[in-house]
């Protein structure tokens, strides 16, 4: 028995946003045009309670439809799991536009109460602009979906202090690498390489720059070392050629040792090596060690 396609989110909002306009089409034509028709035989506040009511169906619906489009949305990306937040952020704004109507319904003024609380407006809004910047780097992300929880990524931020580099002249990103936990309204939840739960502001990671390694395939490493001038290269290289047994992935290019900087007494070397783990300072222990190892008394790492 053939399966019927999934329905394409953006069909369920203008299907469910069209029958909300409909309803709410026919409601205001009945109130405005037929309202003493109808509703002649009522009491002014039962009418009014009436045409309240119409508002919080129509908002109803509208919201269903928003949700109904979110969650097939979500779906498809596989990550239905986050959909609770994303709801919760747009009912609350529907709700809003909710309550506003039926402020105005009761005759009470929209201008007059932002003008009247213009002082609390700008203090709640100093006071949130964190918050809801966190709250819309959230949405953005979950909609965009730059990754999904149990991928490992490496998020480099300037907000938080740079990491030096134990090696000179060797550039090295002040990233937080882990595998991605959840992603929130206000936070992006990580599992570091420790163990540890790192909370990310949502803010930080939609302006920062977000390293997402591919599964299984090599990465470079960069081991910096300084040698004797009295070593010649082509001992290192030898030695870095015996290295290949460790670091050769397959199809990926061997070790290789580059010329990184000649000083009065000593040169500097930088051997590149091709690995899938994904513990940097496991690979470079790993190459110190070989290197050691091969020609031991002749390096030292910088």
């Amino acid at each position: 028995m053939a399966t019927s396609a999934p329905t394409r989110p953006l069909s369920i909002l203008l299907r469910d946003l069209l029958l909300a306009l409909i309803v709410g089409l026919v409601l205001f034509v009945i109130f405005e045009y037929f309202n003493q028709l109808v509703f002649g035989s009522l009491a002014q506040p039962l009418i009014l309670l009436i045409e309240a009511g119409a508002i919080i169906l129509v908002a109803y619906m509208v919201a269903r439809a928003v949700s109904g489009a979110t969650n097939a949305l979500l779906r498809r990306q596989g990550t239905v799991s986050r959909s609770h937040a994303v709801r919760l952020f747009l009912n609350l704004l529907i709700a809003v536009g909710a309550v506003l109507a039926l402020f105005k319904l009761a005759g009470v003024s929209i201008e007059s109460i932002f003008l009247g609380s213009a002082l609390a407006g700008i203090v709640l809004g100093l006071a949130a602009q964190t918050v809801l910047a966190n709250v819309f780097a959230g949405l953005l992300l979950v909609l965009a979906d730059p990754f999904r929880p149990g991928d490992r990524v490496t998020i480099v931020s300037s907000s938080y202090g740079a990491v030096w580099p134990s090696y000179p002249h060797e550039l090295t990103y002040p990233g937080v690498s882990g595998v991605v936990e959840d992603v929130g309204l206000i936070y992006t939840v990580l599992n570091d390489d420790l163990g540890r739960h790192a909370k990310v502001p949502n803010s930080v990671v939609l302006g920062a720059l977000v390293f997402r390694p591919r599964p299984g395939v090599p990465q470079a490493r960069r081991v910096r070392m300084t040698f004797p001038l009295s070593v010649p290269v082509a001992t290192v290289e030898t030695v870095v050629a015996q290295l290949s047994p460790t670091f050769s992935p397959a199809g990926g290019p061997p070790p290789r040792l580059e010329v990184a900087d000649i000083a009065p007494t000593t040169w500097d070397g930088v051997i590149v090596v091709w690995t899938s783990a994904r513990d940097e300072a496991a690979t470079r222990d790993a190459v110190l060690r070989g290197v050691l190892a091969s020609h031991p008394g002749a390096a030292r790492p910088s």
